[in-house]
């Protein structure tokens, strides 16, 4: 884990040991949760995201050739007949 030295104004010092004492939580405690919670709203970062999406293809594992095949074999396997009804026949 890297490790960060932030300098702050005394007062502000103070107001956050209050509030992580508040919570029961040390101030680097506080101060990752609420740096994290900052990571998580930018939009390239939410899951499900373009740029997420892309992070995940790039990412390890990568699927096998046989993996694939393995898939597409199941979902064929998972498919359900279509039935056609002729709505025009009287």
């Amino acid at each position: 884990m890297a490790n960060l030295n932030i300098e702050m104004p005394d007062d502000l010092a103070r107001s956050l040991e209050g509030i992580a004492a508040a919570q029961r939580k040390s101030i680097q405690q506080l101060a990752l949760e609420r740096l994290i919670s900052l990571v998580e709203d930018i939009p390239e970062r939410r899951a499900g995201s373009p740029a997420a999406v892309l992070r995940a293809m790039q990412e390890a594992p990568h699927p096998t050739a046989a993996d694939v095949e393995e898939l597409d074999a199941l979902i064929a396997a998972g498919r359900l007949p279509v039935r056609a009804r002729d709505l025009f026949s009287d």
